[in-house]
């Protein structure tokens, strides 16, 4: 799905995003519900970025990445966490492109998320290439998100991706990073 946010466009750098779990649902300016195998998430673009929130039998998991005033924790380059009995992975990466390119990459990544079931696309008002893109599976037991959040006036690209899945019993008394 391709919308079009209702909010004027701020020039906001890539430099500025945060990320935080467990935040409370955050004013939206398009919702996606999605059922996947027993999963239910929704995939929410903010006026700052995202926001996902996961809601299965075996607990909730709520991840924002976002420019949001009084944010402390800056976009980490990758987490992986516990959260109850969930292992929660989470990477991301800045692409830095010419004009040229950055255009063309903007075109092709919303020509894919726009068309796609699991797809949400938002652009801003004030530049055809500022947008917030979301896509969703589920694949081999695990819920996966890819978002893509575009900054033309810096050439900058953020692209993230985050995997959760339940624990097997026998690994829930290991350790992981961030614990």
């Amino acid at each position: 799905m391709l919308t079009t946010l209702q909010t004027s466009y701020t020039d906001t750098r890539a430099a500025d995003l945060a990320w935080t779990l467990g935040r409370e649902a955050l004013p939206a300016l398009a919702v996606l519900d999605l059922e996947l195998d027993g999963a239910a998430l929704q995939m929410r673009l903010l006026g700052a970025s995202h926001q996902v929130l996961l809601e299965e039998e075996n607990g909730t998991c709520s991840e924002t990445v976002a420019c949001l005033p009084g944010s402390s924790t800056p976009l980490p380059l990758g987490v992986a966490k516990r959260i109850g009995g969930w292992e929660y992975e989470f990477a991301a990466r800045v692409e830095t492109l010419s004009q040229g390119s950055f255009a063309g990459r903007a075109q092709e990544l919303l020509a894919l998320v726009a068309d796609h079931p699991h797809g949400l696309a938002g652009t801003f008002p004030g530049s055809p290439h500022a947008f917030t893109a979301m896509l969703a599976q589920r694949y081999e037991g695990r819920v996966r998100w890819r978002t893509w959040h575009a900054y033309p006036q810096e050439g900058q690209l953020v692209v993230t991706r985050t995997s959760v899945g339940f624990a097997p019993r026998s690994r829930r008394r290991g350790t992981l990073v961030g614990d």
